[in-house]
């Protein structure tokens, strides 16, 4: 067991923490506060090769495993974590792509994600079903050799900046098993994307994605009919770690300048840094990130090694997230008025964090399949 990055993964956490100190962290407030990226981010972010990182080469990525993609977001997410969505879902969508369509849509939908062309996103959610995603309602009715669908996927993050999206629809029965997954051009007739506000990632392009008798061809078909659900499921068993990472990477940015503050500030004639009741909050939610980081790399290892990686990534989503909210937190209270300040990171730190106990699944769902794992589904709640 080796904890130490290799040296191509040193240089490649170097690269992606140079690009996002100097072309992400600078423009936070900015993006923040105008609730929108930067213009130009997107096409400097494909530059970099961060859309890439799961495509195959052969398709223009970059080609490397899920521990790549991981340390990444970690950099991002200590920039900002709103500028994660669009890279996470290149990762998610890519990989889900290139598991199950044919080698005609690979080599049409692979390189524009990576080149930076094609954004997507991933739509699953709805109005009436987010955890309960086996049992979306939007239906796909049979029409000619394709399907018409109507209705709304709501809460998708990066809608407004994307071009495509991975479409989850019901063409079968109830259940799993009755849903399938369609690549759409967000230029398809009868399309239209409405920005939605926010707590917190303001900038992150979280939107609803309206459908009004769209046709889907069976070339926008990805992998057999009724196994879309299936499909993404298997993708929750990384993103989950993904998502993990990036909560954890907030946290420890938070408290990276909690120590700093703390080591240069006097109070009472000596440094806060002094008193127990300042460091040790701090030193315990330390913790906390280092070990919800190495359970979410655990998974991250497993598969890209050939394991199966949804345990230990079911367990870092539900913990990490938490923990990373409470070590913010306290990190805001160690700076006092200037973390509750919006001229500083911190209160953004803290709204931003929230929403990443509910991405990807929230702690109860996670917990349910961690519960399933162990008990069977017979036993589990």
């Amino acid at each position: 067991m080796d904890f130490h990055l290799s040296t191509d993964q040193d240089l490649f956490v170097k690269e992606i923490r140079a690009f996002a100190s100097e072309r992400v962290a600078p423009f936070r407030v900015q993006s923040d506060r105008a609730g929108r990226y930067r213009e130009g981010l997107l096409t400097e972010i494909a530059a970099t090769g961060l859309f890439g990182l799961r495509i195959p080469t052969g398709y223009g990525g970059r080609g490397l495993d899920t521990a790549y993609v991981g340390l990444a977001l970690e950099e991002l997410a200590a920039a900002d974590l709103s500028v994660c969505f669009p890279v996470l879902n290149a990762a998610l969508v890519g990989g889900v792509l290139a598991a199950n369509a044919t080698e005609e849509q690979l080599a049409r939908w692979l390189p524009p994600i990576a080149r930076g062309e094609s954004v997507v996103a991933l739509a699953l959610t709805e109005p009436e079903h987010g955890t309960d995603a086996a049992n979306i309602g939007m239906r796909a009715r049979p029409e000619g050799e394709g399907w018409v669908v109507s209705g709304e996927k709501t809460s998708i993050m990066a809608a407004v900046y994307a071009t495509h999206a991975l479409l989850f629809v019901r063409t079968g029965g109830a259940g799993p098993r009755g849903i399938s997954a369609f690549y759409l051009s967000l230029d398809t007739p009868g399309v239209r994307v409405e920005g939605q506000s926010d707590l917190g990632c303001r900038s992150g392009g979280r939107g609803r994605i309206l459908l009004e008798e769209v046709r889907l061809s069976p070339a926008d078909l990805v992998g057999a009919e009724g196994m879309g659900f299936v499909q993404v499921m298997r993708g929750f068993g990384v993103s989950r770690a993904y998502i993990a990472l990036m909560s954890i990477a907030v946290g420890r940015a938070a408290l990276d300048a909690a120590f700093a503050h703390a080591g240069g500030r006097e109070a009472f004639g000596q440094p806060l840094s002094r008193f127990q009741a300042v460091t040790f909050p701090l030193v315990e939610h330390l913790t906390m990130m280092h070990a919800a980081r190495l359970v979410a790399f655990e998974a991250l290892t497993a598969a890209d090694t050939g394991g199966d990686p949804r345990l230990p990534a079911n367990m870092a989503k539900w913990w990490a997230p938490k923990a990373a909210m409470e070590a913010v937190h306290q990190s805001l209270l160690t700076l006092g008025h200037l973390g509750w300040s919006e001229d500083g990171p911190m209160a953004q730190r803290l709204r931003d964090v929230v929403g990443l106990q509910l991405a990807d699944g929230t702690a109860a769902a996670t917990k349910l399949v961690v519960a399933r794992h162990l008990l069977g589904r017979e036993r589990a709640p």
